[in-house]
């Protein structure tokens, strides 16, 4: 007890106490963990997958191709006066030093089946650059699509934090928004009439479908999970909601209230026995 209070009386006294550290300083509890990290051990399972036969080539070749495209995008947007757009700025982001990066990442992935979680330092090393370009470059990857990367944590064993940050993790994607400023031979081959006609009938056959279903019902069958539970819950009440009440009874159709006018008036007309 004694211990604890001397240590906290310390640290009230450091002058430096409770202020941000400087950019690139060490923080005050020796490793921080950033956010949107996940512990390691819990994710990997399904963020891996195994690269298909030349599936790595086939991205090393795009990165190529799209460092190229974004050079002349560049080059025609400054030959014409007019500013870049959104998708062409992230393509003129990509660099040779960011697909340097990409084609130790894709080695990797075709050598370890996938399972790509380099540190900085050995990026670094494999192509030669320094830690804050190959941070520009994973930036520029992720951004334009040929990256995803998951930052992770785990337990200290040693003395220190409980937590300490350990390498992320990397696969590598095909960039779907990047597709059209690459050569035609990079782009998958369009779907035959006859297939894309039967996918919107599909399409059409599934919304006439789904708009038969009650809101409990369309909850289910459009989300799953705890979300889905909930909605399908709100959408149950909903249901109750709109469904006729004994205090609002359901109106009878016309064809019952012509015929009950028929057999009335034919009572009207039957003549007395009596009479």
């Amino acid at each position: 007890m004694a211990l604890i209070l001397a240590q906290a009386i310390a640290r009230m006294a450091d002058p430096g106490h409770g202020t941000r550290p400087r950019s690139g300083g060490v923080h005050r509890t020796g490793a921080p963990v950033r956010r949107g990290s996940v512990e390691a051990g819990t994710v990997e399972d399904s963020f891996f997958a195994v690269p298909a036969k030349g599936e790595t080539d086939r991205l090393l070749r795009m990165a190529r191709a799209a460092l190229d495209a974004g050079r002349a995008r560049r080059r025609a947007a400054r030959a014409e006066g007019r500013a870049l757009t959104a998708a062409e700025t992230v393509l003129c982001g990509l660099t040779a030093g960011a697909v340097r990066v990409f084609e130790e990442i894709c080695t990797l992935a075709r050598l370890n089946g996938g399972r790509v979680f380099p540190t900085y330092d050995h990026l670094a090393r494999a192509t030669a650059l320094g830690r804050a370009t190959v941070a520009r470059a994973l930036a520029a990857l992720e951004a334009a699509g040929f990256l995803a990367r998951q930052r992770r944590f785990c337990r200290n064993q040693g003395a220190g934090p409980r937590y300490r940050q350990t390498s992320n993790i990397y696969r590598a994607l095909l960039p779907g928004a990047l597709l059209r400023f690459l050569p035609r031979r990079f782009r998958p081959a369009p779907l035959p009439d006859d297939m894309a006609a039967h996918q919107a009938q599909a399409a059409a056959e599934l919304a006439a479908m789904r708009a038969t279903l009650s809101c409990r019902e369309l909850a289910e069958v459009t989300l799953g999970g705890a979300l889905g539970r909930v909605l399908a819950s709100l959408g149950a009440a909903i249901d109750r909601a709109a469904c006729e009440s004994h205090c609002d009874p359901q109106p009878l159709p016309k064809s019952f209230d012509q015929t009950t006018n028929v057999v009335g008036l034919a009572g009207q007309r039957r003549p007395s026995l009596t009479a």
